[in-house]
């Protein structure tokens, strides 16, 4: 429903921020407004209108908009800022067992000496769009410095013997998502370093993303939006824009959404009109002394 004309100016900065959200989360799940109007089954008009913050949203429609985005309700609504780890904080309270809430919770009052160390050096992780060259390089660089190259898509369609598109038509985004994380948990636990080549939408899951981030040297492979469309138009897939008339303006939306994230890399490269050659070069040469620290450090512990 359009907003009423006696909507006030709180309420309208309201009903913006609340577009701007819906919007901003839409981009970061990968989606079109065609493909999130089909899977909640709300019109595309509408929600065209929610996100220019002209509709009134109720909040049975707004449950089911955050029930397709697979992302909870609060998520959505506008209100006070929160530090970036919430979200991981917040889900691994949801799946902890009343010790750990204790646990945290001593940590949290400092009651504790220290804290848990973190996961060990498990290699480096490429994260960015689709088309920004991940499988490429990371194929390129596993060669050169002789580790295991592992695409985390390919490992999912092989322990559940799907296609990620199947997996995604049967289970939605919420049920891909469990088992991404439970791909990365079992490559984790082979304790050898790889390089890994993510889903461009990893980032939208925080405990997953978290992970990638606290266990690997993660390096953000970057081009400008006019390179990723013309690479993934070559490689002949259009997902989720495919059939969409709009499909630049949706890729510059959901680049824009998971730029912050993105952005928490360890590094950038920038691929932008380089070659394969000039780009794997470059990669290389970001990696390099990571490498050699990593090296250091395991001699040490060896020792």
């Amino acid at each position: 429903m359009p907003a009423s004309a006696e909507t006030g100016p709180i309420e309208e900065g309201f009903l913006q921020q609340l577009g701007q959200r819906v919007r901003t989360m839409r981009g970061l799940r990968g989606m079109s407004r065609k493909v999130l109007a089909r899977v909640s089954g709300i019109s595309e008009r509408y929600i065209a209108q929610l996100e220019s913050g002209k509709g009134n949203v109720s909040i049975v429609l707004l449950r089911r908009v955050a029930q397709a985005l697979a992302t909870p309700l609060e998520d959505i609504l506008p209100g006070s800022e929160v530090p970036a780890d919430w979200a991981v904080v917040r889900d691994l309270m949801r799946k902890a067992s009343p010790l750990q809430i204790a646990q945290a919770k001593e940590i949290l009052t400092g009651h504790v000496g220290s804290l848990s160390r973190r996961p060990g050096f498990a290699g480096i992780a490429l994260i960015g769009l689709r088309g920004a060259g991940k499988s490429t390089l990371g194929r390129i660089l596993a060669e050169r410095i002789g580790w295991t190259f592992v695409e985390l898509n390919k490992e999912i369609e092989r322990q559940n013997g799907l296609s990620v598109a199947e997996i995604i038509a049967l289970y939605g985004q919420e049920g891909f998502r469990r088992m991404e994380q439970a791909a990365l948990g079992q490559l984790l636990a082979r304790r050898k370093p790889v390089v890994l080549a993510t889903g461009g939408g990893i980032v939208s899951e925080p405990l997953t993303f978290d992970l990638i981030l606290s266990s690997f040297y993660t390096v953000w492979l970057k081009a400008e939006p006019e390179e990723h469309m013309a690479r993934v138009r070559h490689q002949g897939d259009l997902r989720p824009m495919a059939d969409d008339r709009s499909a630049m303006a949706e890729l510059r939306t959901i680049l824009a959404s998971r730029e912050p994230l993105y952005a928490r890399a360890s590094a950038c490269v920038d691929t932008a009109r380089l070659s394969v050659k000039e780009a794997a070069a470059r990669l290389i040469e970001t990696v390099t002394p990571v490498l050699a620290d990593e090296r250091v450090a395991a001699s040490a512990t060896a020792r």
